[in-house]
């Protein structure tokens, strides 16, 4: 599993239950370029930059840029093209210690306001994922944001590392279907605990004989200063964002990094940026099971049966998979499958008639679920949002947790949530373990003093970002600047689903009410 969103959004378990909502597609931007730098490099191993705002200067060949706005050829899903939907590229320094030096193609997605008198600017989006397509899921999602649409141009982008913008890739699909069929996630033998380790650095192999060059600068940070490039590029004085799971931790990333330019931000499911790998997995354990008692309690059954029900489902798995044509359902597939419709309640039932057929000796539903979340589509073709999000996460990350430390971890996680704690524990170690380049740092900096206020909406029952990380996100990014809206609700992301919530938001970026710390949606 990796953390995913499925809602317009991007991020969830974090490792093999990675972060938000993926998208499908792939190719060339239309006027862009594919995957490589513009210069070639021939260095090995080199460090991810650091390089602050006050750093080298861009030169004006980049900021200088001017789009070449061309019609999509076929954002998938959605409004369709044909529309108002434009592509471009623009050009960023690989590494930003050097920004005369190679670059690399970001590529961009834009629909202009409607309301051209009232235009307020541009508004760029970040799903999440890490590793979320948004030039792919803009165009999907666009109805939810029909009335930002008519003051803003609604802008995202194909962060670096994805897909379009030099897209890392690591594994084919064959080789993840053979992981997925022999790998055990949460390893019961020494045998089995093997293989899970050697998946996980055959994994930052494959990233590194395929991607090498740009695996050391697809940091958060190195992002941010994309999208203070983007916002020069398109004419923007300020930057008004709207980030949703990971893109609360990258808007945050761009606040304390470039204050003076916050214009308006919405932070909507908010990463916890006081937690280190084992405190997101620990803050995943508590709110995933949170969540599956939320459910458990709207089907009529106490959490303590329902959790121990489905731990003797997926302890069954382990002993003996169910086939599924030619496939099998195995106990990682079917946790999978238990995950993904915890992002929304309105995709509970599927949870309750899958996992009542998985019980019945029929794997196919919950299956689906776990295909749906993986990004496997009905061939068997597998989107690479998984290979940018580890190197997105591991670039960022300096910790390297190993099998004796996740092992250690098993008796707390294990308490916290018999259902996902193993996983979650284990996966500590399997994330970036014998990852080929350094991590750049413990947690991602967010202080933001002298930013612009910017709203942090957390909902109490978000199981991918617990809520507790919305608090702890408005106190760092510091007085005045973080705005705590709580809703109290479920479900991974606020906005389009909560009314009061998307009344607030519209209020403030369209017309800049800043509500009140601590206002509440029920």
């Amino acid at each position: 599993m990796r953390t995913v969103i499925r809602t317009g959004a991007v991020l969830a378990l974090a490792g093999v239950l990675a972060t938000g909502c993926t998208a499908a597609g792939g190719g060339p931007a239309p006027g862009g370029t594919g995957g490589t730098p513009s210069t070639a490099r021939g260095d090995a191993k080199p460090s991810a930059s650091t390089t602050a705002p006050g750093g080298p200067a861009l030169p004006a060949r980049l900021t200088g840029q001017k789009p070449d706005w061309r019609r999509c050829t076929a954002p998938e899903g959605g409004e369709r093209p044909g529309s108002a939907w434009r592509c471009a590229t623009v050009q960023v320094p690989l590494d930003y210690a050097r920004p005369d030096g190679p670059t690399i193609p970001i590529a961009l997605i834009r629909k202009e306001a409607g309301a051209k008198d009232a235009r307020l600017g541009s508004l760029l989006f970040n799903f999440g994922g890490p590793g979320g397509s948004g030039v792919d899921i803009l165009p999907r999602g666009a109805a939810e944001y029909t009335a930002l649409g008519s003051r803003y141009d609604l802008v995202s982008f194909d962060p670096r590392g994805v897909q379009r913008s030099s897209g890392v890739v690591c594994r084919d699909d064959k080789e993840q279907a053979k992981a997925e069929r022999t790998v055990d996630y949460t390893p019961d033998t020494s045998a089995e605990e093997n293989a899970f380790r050697a998946d996980a650095a055959s994994f930052g192999q494959g990233c590194e004989r395929r991607s090498g060059t740009v695996l050391p600068y697809t940091t958060t940070s190195n992002t941010a200063r994309d999208m203070d490039l983007i916002r020069q590029v398109l004419g923007d004085a300020k930057l008004n964002y709207f980030g949703i799971s990971y893109g609360t931790q990258l808007g945050a990333a761009y606040a304390h990094l470039f204050p003076e330019n916050v214009g308006r931000m919405v932070l909507d499911a908010v990463v916890d940026p006081t937690a280190d790998a084992v405190g997101h997995a620990r803050n995943q354990t508590v709110g995933f099971q949170r969540a599956l008692d939320n459910y458990l309690k709207s089907t009529g059954q106490s959490p303590e049966a329902g959790t121990r029900r489905i731990v003797r489902l997926l302890e069954k798995l382990d002993r003996q998979p169910l086939a599924v044509g030619d496939r099998e359902l195995n106990d990682s597939l079917a946790l999978t499958g238990v995950v993904m419709p915890l992002y929304a309640q309105q995709n509970w039932p599927l949870l309750t008639s899958a996992l009542t057929k998985a019980e019945n000796g029929s794997g196919a539903e919950l299956l689906s679920l776990a295909d749906w979340y993986n990004d496997r589509d009905a061939s068997g073709h597998y989107s690479t949002q998984s290979h940018s999000q580890r190197a997105i996460s591991c670039a960022d990350s300096a910790e390297r947790p190993t099998l004796d430390q996740a092992r250690a971890l098993l008796p707390e996680f294990r308490r916290l949530s018999p259902v996902f704690g193993p996983f979650l524990a284990w996966d500590t170690a399997g994330w970036c373990a014998d990852w080929p380049v350094k991590g750049e740092s413990t947690t991602t900096p967010v202080s933001a003093p002298g930013a612009a206020p910017i709203l942090v909406v957390g909902t109490t029952g978000d199981p991918a970002t617990p809520y507790e990380g919305a608090e702890r996100m408005a106190k760092a990014l510091g007085q005045g600047v973080g705005v705590l809206v709580t809703n109290k609700g479920e479900g991974h992301g606020a906005y389009g689903s909560a009314a009061c919530v998307t009344r607030t938001v519209d209020a403030y970026l369209t017309g800049g009410k800043v509500p009140a710390y601590g206002t509440t949606c029920a």
